[in-house]
């Protein structure tokens, strides 16, 4: 009745037909000039299990071409590992992932992984096949608990892990700059005694975070698995798999490390 009266009232002194109901409905329900011509609009899709696989075989493989490159240029590794390390707390505080900055660290995180692990292998030889071995396990230990024994955190433990996480990163900078300024070990080569038994303090750290960096992938799993439920954006699979990475090679490196005292 009102569409009436108003087609009415507009058309009132006019000598023009007067338009009906429907007519005036359908008037109103045609989308804008601008919005006929844009096209339809189509949602973003939702990330899936398999995007996360996929990204991180993606940057797993770019990872190990720069390791192999690492290996037999090992002068590469320290550069690489600063650019790497620039390029990861960009991606660690990016609000959207950057699809280029994440392989861009994957390539340079790769030839620093490679450096390393190459003089690892002139030191201690067997000692790399060993530390990817153990990385794989405790990978495979870990997401069964995940998997199989529905192993996840509560709000509390993933502040707690968020502090200590943090809190371990913020030591290891601190150890890597008095290292670098005094050319030993840092506190790691420091000797303490324990019940009798002489060893350096790098066998405790070492042992604390490679317990730190298995718990993580909890953290890491439990992410993925809450994206996929959420149906968050396909997109943020490169930041699920960006961090799925960086926990598999702090695990790997601090594995390799812990090797390293026991074969000295």
């Amino acid at each position: 009745m009102m569409n009436r009266a108003l087609n009415q009232g507009v058309q009132a002194g006019r000598n023009e037909p007067v338009m009906s109901d429907q007519e005036l409905n359908n008037l109103f329900d045609k989308p804008a000039a601008q919005n006929r011509n844009a096209g339809p609009q189509t949602a973003e899709r939702a990330m899936t299990y398999d995007d996360v696989m996929m990204k991180t075989g993606v940057l797993f493989t770019i990872l190990l071409a720069g390791a192999v490159l690492g290996w037999f240029v090992t002068p590469l590794a320290f550069p690489a590992m600063l650019i790497a390390l620039v390029l990861g707390l960009v991606n660690a505080f990016k609000k959207e992932p950057n699809k280029g900055l994440i392989i861009g660290y994957a390539a340079f995180e790769g030839v620093f992984l490679g450096g390393i692990s190459s003089m690892f292998e002139t030191m201690f030889p067997g000692i790399v096949i060993q530390a990817v071995l153990a990385t794989l396990c405790v990978f495979g230990v870990m997401l069964a608990l995940f998997k199989f024994k529905g192993v996840r955190y509560g709000s509390k433990m993933k502040k707690f892990m968020l502090i200590a996480v943090g809190g371990y990163a913020i030591f290891s900078l601190i150890n890597f700059g008095i290292a670098m300024m005094t050319g030993s070990g840092g506190a790691r080569s420091v000797e303490i005694n324990i019940m009798g038994i002489t060893m350096p303090l790098g066998v405790i750290i070492g042992i604390v975070a490679t317990v730190l960096a298995a718990m993580t992938l909890i953290m890491d799993f439990q992410m993925i698995e809450q994206g996929v439920k959420q149906r968050i954006p396909e997109k943020y699979s490169w930041m699920c798999a960006f961090s799925l990475m960086v926990t598999l090679v702090w695990l790997y490196i601090e594995i390799l490390r812990l090797i390293s005292y026991f074969r000295n």
